[in-house]
């Protein structure tokens, strides 16, 4: 039955989700006093439900059920209806998604569906996505509607016995053990070898289907081959990244057309994906391919960067410059249906020869890949497509070139998948970072530019008063913001940092930190609160350490710390990260491998990364950097700050007479001599990066 056009209380808000749902026939609220007052004067259950934009099974239910009239008859008689949008209150969604997995041990998911109880929000019954009517071996919507409300009229005795259960099993969780020493390297070596161990030796990534890329176990394998203490042979360490990294960008994850990658693919081999492009992906993955080629010199790995920021920039940056959030899995109703071709319409668009390339490139003479359609991936090499048309790898690059951009033009000239155009604090952190390290790594200022506008709209519009705010949207920034909205803007910031200096960044990072620290720190336990100590009160106060999509808000938070902490010579700095490390402890002891950020930052403490620190005329260093950043270690920083600028703290100090250009290489906190000549500096970090390969090369052979 169609939706009528009636409104409810979404009608004000900015996510584009919650106005997805705003002329629904049921009585939406948004999370807010207006709907838990309700809830608690009528003495109604709240049926909440969270999803997002891109969400393709959202849709779904959303079609099926909540733009039905007789549905939302049955939810607006027994309950008080919330709907979220997880992505600007992940508060929320952090601890529902874990009570529906204790009450039903499933995992999780969106749409999540969660039955609170009306006066104190506690969970009593919970799912993911329902049918209309029973089908795949899960009960109808409709049907459950009334059970649950006639249970929750009849077992009230049972239903807050069960909450009292739930309560304080959600309370152990959000309270990890007391701070414990850090181990050296037992979580480290337990890390890697469990990601040997799940590692897919032929095509890459960890596991199964379905797969993701995962960025911060990439990250540690790559930080760790480059850390002679703890890795005395890199090569299989490297091994699994690169064929991962080659893997990935071949397959149909990634979009060879416009550049950027999908969610996760549905298949082990990369090559289907679940369409739904997402920003923090791409920023994480940006970051991955650009440390990649600094690594291994791959050019693939370089185009892969170039794709992703070139999507990025074309695609989803605001004319005032933040980022968007995400692009739809969905257009026209159906997944994937922008992506997807036919032979014929590739045919079409091209010439012969480019039809020619474009065959053996994309597979379009095997059989369809999805759902009787061609989703285009590199099925075969540019050198062997070169051996079998007698082409060079030139010419068959040339007439792929010209393909892909006749087939970009006329994929634009279909519905496209709607765009998340919402702003949020740290999403945008993790594409600036991945934007500044591409900027530096690939020679690329564009990037920079990019992520500099960005990085000034937040500054602009989200910081106020000392405080982030979580999400932004057509002129209206609201939402208290969480700690990775802290964490990853100051992580971004220090990148930026990096690529160009700015006495006004320098400071914001500052700021940043000093509110992290105020608002987040548990000061008794160590480690960093989810939400701050003004957050309104939930069932739950979280502090999470475990990678999720996005890296753990402790362990950017503890790595940005102890960055600008080295940088300045802070120790309140240094020492709240050392204290969150030491939090985190047991949790790192019981899934060492689902922490690959924190023991990113834990590296930095055992093994500080080399600073260099660039002073003098801002053209001299300019061009000084240019030639340092192609040469520098994976894990080392680089910051060429102008002799304009005023006292600074710390290393960052370190400066000589006004007039000539000057460098400092710095481990740990000392600093060697000042160095006058590029080529002496170059040398420097050549003999940095041979250290590293003879420290290994040494270990390896006790």
């Amino acid at each position: 039955m169609a939706a009528s056009r009636h409104t409810n209380a979404l009608i004000n808000e900015t996510s584009p989700y919650l106005l997805q749902h705003v002329h629904n026939p049921v009585q939406w609220y948004p999370w807010g006093e207006e709907a838990l007052n309700r809830a608690r004067a009528e003495g109604k259950p709240i049926l909440l439900s969270i999803g997002y934009s891109a969400c393709h099974w959202c849709h779904v239910m959303a079609h099926e059920s909540f733009e039905d009239e007789s549905t939302a008859a049955l939810m607006n008689e027994h309950f008080i209806n919330i709907k979220v949008d997880r992505e600007e209150r992940p508060d929320l969604d952090k601890i529902y998604q874990i009570a529906q997995q204790l009450l039903t041990q499933r995992s999780g998911g969106w749409p999540l569906t969660m039955f609170l109880t009306h006066d104190d929000q506690m969970p009593f019954f919970g799912g993911t996505y329902f049918p209309p009517e029973p089908r795949y071996g899960m009960p109808g919507f409709r049907g459950l509607l009334d059970r649950i409300a006639a249970y929750y009229r009849n077992e009230q005795t049972t239903i807050r016995k069960q909450n009292e259960s739930m309560r304080e099993a959600l309370q152990s969780m959000a309270q990890p053990p007391a701070p414990a020493a850090v181990s050296e390297s037992n979580p480290l070596e337990s890390a890697v070898n469990e990601l040997a161990r799940s590692f897919d030796e032929r095509y890459g990534g960890f596991g199964g289907a379905p797969k993701f890329p995962h960025p911060p176990n990439l990250d540690l394998l790559l930080r760790v081959a480059d850390s002679p203490r703890f890795c005395a042979d890199p090569s299989p360490l490297e091994d699994m990244v690169r064929l991962t990294l080659r893997s990935m960008a071949a397959g149909g994850i990634h979009d060879h057309l416009a550049g950027g990658f999908c969610r996760y693919s549905v298949d082990d081999r990369w090559l289907v994906p679940h369409f739904e492009k997402m920003l923090y992906d791409n920023g994480q993955l940006l970051n991955l391919y650009a440390d990649g080629w600094q690594r291994f010199r791959d050019p693939l790995f370089r185009d892969t960067a170039d794709g992703i920021a070139a999507w990025v920039m074309n695609e989803m940056q605001a004319p005032d410059g933040g980022y968007y959030s995400a692009l739809d899995a969905d257009s026209e109703g159906e997944e994937g249906k922008f992506y997807v071709w036919d032979p014929e319409q590739v045919r079409t668009l091209v010439t012969a020869e480019e039809f020619d390339i474009c065959r053996r490139r994309f597979a379009l003479d095997q059989p369809a890949n999805f759902e009787g359609r061609w989703h285009l991936h590199a099925a075969a090499e540019i050198e062997d497509i070169a051996r079998s048309t007698d082409r060079t790898s030139a010419e068959v690059l040339q007439l792929l070139r010209s393909a892909t951009h006749k087939l970009l033009h006329g994929r634009a000239q279909r519905v496209r998948p709607g765009t998340d155009d919402k702003i949020l604090a740290s999403w945008n952190g993790l594409m600036i970072k991945g934007m500044a390290r591409a900027a530096l790594r690939l020679d690329r200022p564009a990037f920079g530019e990019s992520a500099a506008r960005a990085l000034e709209f937040i500054r602009a519009h989200m910081w106020r008063d000392g405080r982030l705010l979580a999400t932004s949207r057509m002129g209206t920034a609201h939402l208290d913001g969480y700690l990775d909205d802290y964490a990853m803007l100051l992580d971004a910031t220090l990148a930026m940092l990096q690529w160009r200096w700015s006495d006004a960044w320098f400071e914001f990072s500052r700021q940043l930190a000093l509110a992290l620290l105020q608002h987040f720190e548990d000061t008794g336990r160590g480690g960093f609160f989810f939400t701050s100590n003004s957050h309104e009160r939930l069932i739950q106060r979280r502090k999470d350490f475990m990678d999720d999509a996005v890296p753990s808000g402790n362990a950017v938070a503890a790595g940005a710390l102890l960055a600008l902490g080295h940088l300045t010579g802070d120790e309140v700095l240094t020492g709240a990260a050392e204290q969150a490390l030491r939090a985190a402890a047991g949790s790192l002891q019981r899934i060492p491998h689902a922490h690959g950020a924190l023991l990113c930052a834990m590296l930095d403490v055992m093994h500080p990364p080399l600073h260099v620190i660039l002073r003098g005329p801002e053209a001299e260093i300019a061009g000084w950097k240019r030639q340092c950043a192609a040469a520098l270690p994976l894990r080392a920083r680089l910051f060429a700050i102008p002799d304009t600028t005023g006292p600074l703290p710390g290393l960052l100090g370190e400066r000589r007479t006004r007039g000539t250009a000057v460098a400092y290489v710095c481990e740990g906190f000392t600093c060697d001599a000042p160095i006058t000549e590029i080529d002496a500096l170059l040398v420097r970090l050549q003999r940095v990066e041979s250290a590293t390969r003879k420290v290994q090369r040494e270990l390896g052979n006790l």
